[in-house]
């Protein structure tokens, strides 16, 4: 899996402080997306265990608390992410039990296979759905249209 960018500090992507990992590859390339420079696969840089471990520490820094995870792109469930996101989500789940995770995918949870959804095991929120331009909508928190939904899974 590549990394497209990293935030250890980020108050856009979900509530609170967070920290926020971009992953490259998206297979849906929806017309109008504002990060059109993470679909492909070979975007970015490799997830490294360095930075997994960066990762871990920064989200369990008191000098600045994080509330959670948020995972974006790319799609993290893109199937080449899978596996590694799939052990990414186990490791924050057990190591930052009070954290939450919240991960973007242009995927319906209906289309989602039984990979992808082992990942929803781990998480508290998916957003899901593709980028529609033409149901663009400012005026919603944490999604683009307003064919995207959130999924509260704990």
């Amino acid at each position: 899996m590549h990394v497209h960018r990293y935030y250890d500090v980020d108050v856009v992507n979900g509530p609170g402080t967070r920290c926020t990992l971009f992953v490259a590859g998206c297979e849906h390339q929806c017309r109008g997306c504002y990060n059109q420079s993470t679909w492909r696969l070979d975007s970015g840089v490799p997830f490294s265990l360095e930075m997994e471990e960066r990762l871990l520490a920064d989200l369990m820094d008191t000098r600045i608390p994080r509330q959670g995870l948020s995972l974006s792109g790319g799609d993290p469930l893109h199937p080449h992410n899978v596996p590694h996101i799939r052990r990414l989500v186990k490791r924050v789940r057990k190591e930052c039990a009070e954290k939450d995770i919240w991960l973007w995918t242009g995927y319906q949870i209906d289309e989602l296979n039984a990979s992808q959804r082992e990942v929803l095991d781990f998480i508290d929120v998916l957003i899901d759905g593709r980028f529609i331009e033409a149901e663009k909508d400012a005026t919603l928190q944490w999604r683009g249209s307003r064919n995207q939904q959130l999924w509260y899974l704990r």
